[in-house]
């Protein structure tokens, strides 16, 4: 039955073209959804339709729109002086900007891009190809004018000499161009051993800048059955009204790579040390967590989200859509949270087992899940500004500007107390809850909410690698490379 469901749905128009997808039909529902809830419009009624506009309006986009389209001397792709084989690192989004970047390479330095090998070593041990993530024939299709894509390497050249490269971090144009490009004289095969931030986020030509963002938003598309999926998710959510895509970063992995413990016990915070000590490629094991917290480096606890959603002005019938992989301590940790918020949703609760099982225990799929649902959210919340929410927010800046609020850690609050005191001073019974804090809260994010703004540069007075290294990722926000002001039909008229 749920074969047939991809079939129907994957026939249907794709999510990242939909405005407003169709609500969840009775037929869709599984058994613990058959009902289907009240609207958070209709549960809000007594709050007024002021403070019911306020959570959900849109940020105006300014009429910024996505122009992505090659300028009229951007030419066929050059004749290929020969082949790049892609190794990407990391997890689901981390890969999808490395494969973008490595679209954008292989352009500069003229080579067939051979399909991009997924990562299968790191800490999700995830066995999944690329056509079992990504539409694999639409990726190659939509860059035919870009750059040439192929499935494999030719059989004559499996033997041949393969160079092995670790290119180097946020390099611009004349690296590739020059150093790079110039190993073609002695070699047909160039291996790229890493592919996340080898490329510079500024300073590239207008048309490399505008084909990543092609290659991002256009040819990277979902496979058919995780679009379908993804889809049907965001209908059922959809059931309950208006919903938060809420990605909270309270997994076990970034708990132990981050080295953050608080509100862990002594037994929990020892286990993430030995992961930490034990992960081979984690550079760093000895890490303080007071430091890492009092620094903004943290995630928020599920507790510390509880607070701050309240602290918006969100009631607590507001339907939550987790997008997280399993969350450290369960429902030990998620109690407090879920006490504030009951209508707390996840693909587990969403769909049934079946219709999971063609993705589970593969982490990238389901991480290509709570993607699709988050970037489809009426409200996109992260509480860690790691990999995935960057990725969320610059498609969901993309797609017009939707509403994504980042809990600002350091932000100033009460007498230069920031944003993380004010949870320890609540936790501790020094400070209540209440119109103050909530007020304060409200005030501090009402510019955070994803309005359209130019990419941020580096921090002054940074140098080298810390330089690259303070920007903002270009595939957080593509503005101004890959959005541009909307030219109203009044002044074609004036300028005919």
């Amino acid at each position: 039955q749920h074969e047939l469901n991809y079939q129907k749905l994957s026939a249907e128009k794709k999510w990242t073209q939909e405005l407003t997808p169709p609500h969840l039909s009775k037929e869709q529902a599984p058994p613990h959804l058959s009902k289907a809830p009240l609207s958070s419009h209709k549960l809000n009624g007594a709050n007024g339709s002021l403070d019911f506009e306020k959570l959900w309006k849109q940020p105006s986009n300014r009429d910024f729109v996505p122009c992505v389209q090659p300028g009229s001397n951007y030419t066929a792709p050059d004749e290929s002086r020969g082949y790049l084989l892609v190794h990407t690192n990391g997890g689901l989004n981390q890969m999808r900007a490395g494969i973008c970047d490595m679209v954008a390479v292989a352009r500069i330095i003229n080579a067939t891009l051979v399909v991009p090998e997924l990562d299968k070593r790191s800490f999700w041990q995830d066995t999944s190809n690329f056509s079992d993530v990504f539409d694999e024939d639409h990726f190659i299709n939509a860059l035919a004018n870009d750059v040439k894509v192929i499935k494999k390497l030719p059989k004559d050249l499996s033997s041949a000499t393969k160079l092995v490269m670790h290119f180097r971090s946020w390099s611009g144009l004349e690296y590739y161009r020059d150093e790079i490009a110039s190993l073609w004289e002695e070699f047909q095969v160039i291996r790229a051993a890493k592919s996340d931030s080898r490329l510079a986020n500024n300073h590239l030509p207008p048309g490399i800048q505008k084909l990543r963002c092609r290659a991002c938003y256009e040819a990277l598309r979902f496979s058919p059955k995780i679009e379908a999926m993804g889809k049907l998710l965001v209908d059922r959510m959809r059931a309950y009204g208006p919903f938060i895509a809420l990605h909270l970063r309270y997994e076990k992995d970034m708990l132990a790579f981050s080295g953050c413990t608080h509100g862990l016990s002594d037994v929990e915070a020892e286990e993430l040390r030995i992961i930490r000590e034990n992960t081979a490629y984690w550079k760093i094991k000895d890490i303080n967590a007071t430091e890492q917290r009092s620094r903004g480096y943290c995630p928020l606890t599920p507790t510390e989200v509880g607070i701050f959603l309240i602290g918006l002005g969100y009631p607590s019938n507001t339907p939550i859509y987790i997008a997280a992989g399993e969350i450290y301590g369960g429902d030990t940790h998620m109690a407090d949270l879920r006490s504030r918020y009951p209508i707390l949703m996840s693909k587990e609760k969403l769909a049934s087992v079946e219709e999971l099982e063609p993705f589970t225990n593969h982490a990238s799929q389901m991480a290509a899940l709570d993607y699709i649902v988050s970037v489809e959210s009426d409200v996109f919340i992260p509480s860690y500004s790691g990999n995935m929410a960057r990725a969320v927010e610059g498609h969901r800046r993309f797609l017009g500007h939707r509403k994504t609020i980042s809990p600002d850690r350091l932000v100033k609050l009460f007498s230069g107390t920031p944003l993380v005191r004010l949870f320890d001073k609540i936790e501790k019974g020094l400070l209540m809850e209440g119109r103050k804090v909530s007020n304060r809260i409200s005030e501090i994010h009402k510019k955070l909410q994803g309005s359209p703004r130019r990419r941020r540069g580096p921090v002054s007075g940074t140098k080298g690698m810390d330089r690259f290294r303070s920007e903002e990722a270009f595939y957080v926000n593509p503005l101004p490379d890959c959005l541009c002001k909307r030219v109203s039909e009044n002044v074609n008229a004036s300028t005919a």
